[in-house]
């Protein structure tokens, strides 16, 4: 492991400030489940780590405001997993947090840096964009919100700007019932990442909508709404072009060792009827 300097701030205008000064030479430290493994593969060679966990200002809580949830920088999966409003609300995205690595990767990790590793493979990222989630970025120009969507660009690479950090990620609360569900594809049970991961709500008034990751260089959402996926009349043929127009977007690569392109593109219309029937279902069983 190459020597670096190490910063402990207290307060995210020293973060900003750290960031500004050092630039692509500064990592953050939260959780560090990523950071850590590639500061001792080499992989990543800063000159500071930046270690935010006592910064005052940055919340490791979830909080719910008048039409929003509120989920701090901080935050990690395990509590995610567990939160009652996540699991009532957000049931895909409390699913996604419960299957991130291990039970102790889960007590470490955050949520802010699961995005910012900008992996096409997060788990937590295809919930969260079919939810809608907003990104919370301060920097030396102050505050902005980034559309999830828009905070993705390619594998490893957000929108964030220089000096910029990720504050907390907001979700809209449902306006109308709904269910959900995360399911994925993995080589193995246990903590693997996942070679097709897929998310879907249906809500009460008959609209359903997917997102999905591990198939490009990054997570996406589908183009189309699904509300005729959920016709029961539907039939198979009719369905696959749907599901077709849903999945334009992918682009399984053809050099990873985890699946084929084509294992991948035919799990994700697999998983699409899996998560539907299984968001349907709790959709029908209600809260609790």
């Amino acid at each position: 492991m190459r020597p670096f300097a190490y910063e402990r701030p207290t307060a995210i205008r020293d973060v900003v400030g750290l960031l500004g000064v050092h630039g692509p030479a500064a990592r953050l430290l939260a959780g560090g489940t990523d950071l850590i493994i590639r500061l001792r593969d080499g992989s990543i060679r800063p000159d500071v780590v930046v270690d935010v966990k006592r910064v005052l200002d940055l919340s490791d809580a979830i909080s719910v405001e008048t039409d929003r949830l509120v989920i701090g920088a901080r935050t990690v999966m395990t509590d995610i997993g567990a939160h009652p409003v996540v699991r009532r609300d957000f049931a895909a995205l409390a699913d996604a947090a419960m299957v991130v690595g291990s039970a102790q990767i889960r007590n470490r990790a955050t949520l802010a840096g699961n995005l910012c590793n900008a992996s096409p493979a997060a788990d937590t990222a295809p919930g969260l964009l079919v939810f809608g989630a907003v990104v919370i970025v301060v920097g030396p120009t102050g505050e902005r919100r980034i559309p999830l969507d828009d905070f993705f660009v390619r594998s490893g690479v957000t929108s964030l700007g220089p000096g910029e950090m990720v504050a907390a990620i907001e979700l809209p609360l449902p306006a109308v019932p709904r269910g959900s569900a995360h399911v994925r594809r993995t080589r193995r049970r246990g903590h693997d990442l996942a070679s097709v991961t897929l998310a879907a709500i249906v809500e009460a008034d008959g609209v359903a909508r997917i997102a999905y990751g591990s198939v490009g260089p990054r997570p996406l959402r589908g183009a189309v709404t699904a509300d005729a996926l959920l016709d029961a009349n539907l039939g198979d043929e009719a369905r696959d072009r749907l599901l077709n127009q849903l999945f334009a977007g992918a682009s399984p690569s053809p050099t990873s060792l985890r699946a084929s392109p084509d294992y991948r593109l035919a799990m994700l219309r697999v998983l699409a009827r899996r998560a539907i029937d299984a968001a349907r279902a709790r959709l029908e069983a209600g809260p609790g």
